[in-house]
Protein backbone atom coordinates (compact mmCIF):
# COMPACT_ATOMS: atom_id res chain seq x y z
CA UNK A 1 0.00 0.00 0.00
CA UNK A 2 1.21 3.52 -1.08
CA UNK A 3 -0.95 6.31 -0.58
CA UNK A 4 -0.36 9.91 -0.11
CA UNK A 5 -1.67 10.89 3.36
CA UNK A 6 -3.26 14.48 3.51
CA UNK A 7 -5.46 14.31 6.02
CA UNK A 8 -6.66 12.74 9.39
CA UNK A 9 -9.52 11.13 6.92
CA UNK A 10 -7.26 9.47 4.11
CA UNK A 11 -5.04 7.86 7.45
CA UNK A 12 -7.98 6.61 8.89
CA UNK A 13 -8.68 5.16 5.77
CA UNK A 14 -5.10 3.53 5.11
CA UNK A 15 -5.58 2.28 8.75
CA UNK A 16 -8.63 0.75 8.30
CA UNK A 17 -7.72 -0.80 4.68
CA UNK A 18 -4.33 -2.42 6.58
CA UNK A 19 -6.26 -3.97 9.65
CA UNK A 20 -8.90 -5.57 7.32
CA UNK A 21 -5.81 -7.34 4.97
CA UNK A 22 -4.24 -8.49 7.73
CA UNK A 23 -7.97 -9.87 8.80
CA UNK A 24 -7.88 -8.28 12.48
CA UNK A 25 -10.72 -6.06 14.56
CA UNK A 26 -10.28 -3.11 16.20
CA UNK A 27 -10.03 -4.95 19.33
CA UNK A 28 -7.35 -6.92 18.23
CA UNK A 29 -5.28 -4.07 17.00
CA UNK A 30 -5.87 -2.57 19.95
CA UNK A 31 -4.46 -5.31 22.06
CA UNK A 32 -1.21 -5.32 19.99
CA UNK A 33 -0.81 -1.69 20.61
CA UNK A 34 -1.60 -1.51 23.79
CA UNK A 35 -4.48 1.10 23.31
CA UNK A 36 -8.15 1.05 23.24
CA UNK A 37 -10.22 -0.33 20.54
CA UNK A 38 -12.29 3.68 21.12
CA UNK A 39 -9.00 5.09 19.82
CA UNK A 40 -8.78 2.89 17.09
CA UNK A 41 -12.21 3.40 16.02
CA UNK A 42 -11.49 7.36 16.46
CA UNK A 43 -8.36 6.97 14.48
CA UNK A 44 -10.21 4.87 12.01
CA UNK A 45 -12.94 6.90 11.24
CA UNK A 46 -10.17 10.32 10.61
CA UNK A 47 -10.90 11.88 14.18
CA UNK A 48 -8.15 14.62 14.55
CA UNK A 49 -7.39 14.62 17.93
CA UNK A 50 -6.05 11.73 18.58
CA UNK A 51 -2.66 11.19 20.29
CA UNK A 52 0.10 10.84 18.24
CA UNK A 53 1.89 8.43 20.68
CA UNK A 54 -0.75 5.94 20.40
CA UNK A 55 -0.70 6.60 16.54
CA UNK A 56 2.28 5.25 15.97
CA UNK A 57 1.78 2.26 18.23
CA UNK A 58 -0.85 1.45 16.04
CA UNK A 59 1.03 1.90 12.64
CA UNK A 60 3.67 -0.21 14.41
CA UNK A 61 1.09 -3.49 15.38
CA UNK A 62 -0.18 -3.40 11.78
CA UNK A 63 3.14 -3.13 10.60
CA UNK A 64 3.20 0.03 9.00
CA UNK A 65 5.95 2.99 8.33
CA UNK A 66 5.64 7.07 8.19
CA UNK A 67 7.74 8.92 5.75
CA UNK A 68 7.85 12.25 4.76
CA UNK A 69 8.35 13.46 1.29
CA UNK A 70 8.66 16.90 -0.24
CA UNK A 71 5.52 18.54 -2.55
Amino acid sequence: MLSVIDSPDALGAAIRERRRELKLTQEQVAGIARTGPRFVGDLESGKPTVRLAEVFRVLGALGLDVSIDRR
